[in-house]
C-alpha cells in the first residue's frame, strides 16, 4: 500500500513539475499554427499612435511564453498571453493579462483571405465588451483590419 501511495506522489509531482512546459508549448504551437506571431498594425508605414493605431507584436520567448506587446508611440505594454484556443469558425481567441491593469481581457480575432486581421470581440474578465460582433461597443464602428507587417518597430 505504501508503495502505490509513493508511486502515486511521484506521478503527481512529476505531473505537476510538467504541467507548465507543456502548457507553453501548446499556447505557443497554437498562436504559431493559426499564424499570429508577428506586428500587426491598421497602416504599418505610419508610426504608431494611439488614436490612429497602435503596432501589436506578438511573440514566443525562448521560455515558451507567449507575450503581446502593444506600441501606442507615446507608450508601449508587453503582456503574457495566458490562454489561446482555436474555434470550428477559425476565430483565435486569446486570454492576456495586463499587470499595468491589473486585469484580464479576452479577445477574438480572425484572418481574413486576404490574411488580414480583424478584432471581433475584446472583454474584461467581468463580461463587458469594448469590441463585440466586430463593431466598437461605443461607435458601432466596423473594427479595422490589420496588415501583418515586415519590419517590428518597437
Amino acid at each position: 500500500m505504501t508503495r502505490c501511495l509513493s508511486r502515486w506522489t511521484t506521478a503527481a509531482m512529476l505531473w505537476i513539475a510538467f504541467a507548465p512546459l507543456a502548457h507553453a508549448e501548446t499556447l505557443a504551437a497554437t498562436v504559431e499554427q493559426w499564424g499570429l506571431l508577428g506586428s500587426w498594425a491598421i497602416d504599418c508605414t505610419a508610426r504608431p499612435n494611439r488614436d490612429q493605431g497602435a503596432l501589436l507584436t506578438y511573440e514566443i520567448r525562448g521560455d515558451g511564453r507567449v507575450m503581446y506587446r502593444r506600441n501606442f508611440g507615446d507608450a508601449k505594454d508587453e503582456n503574457e498571453v495566458v490562454s489561446a484556443t482555436v474555434n470550428a469558425e477559425g476565430l483565435l481567441a486569446l486570454t492576456v493579462y495586463f499587470p499595468s491593469l491589473r486585469q484580464t481581457r479576452e479577445f477574438g480575432v480572425m484572418l481574413a483571405k486576404d490574411g488580414s486581421l480583424r478584432a471581433i470581440y475584446n472583454r474584461s474578465e467581468r463580461g463587458e465588451y469594448t469590441i463585440r460582433d466586430g463593431k466598437y461597443v461605443k461607435t458601432g464602428a466596423p473594427t479595422p483590419p490589420q496588415q501583418r507587417c515586415t519590419q517590428q518597430s518597437s
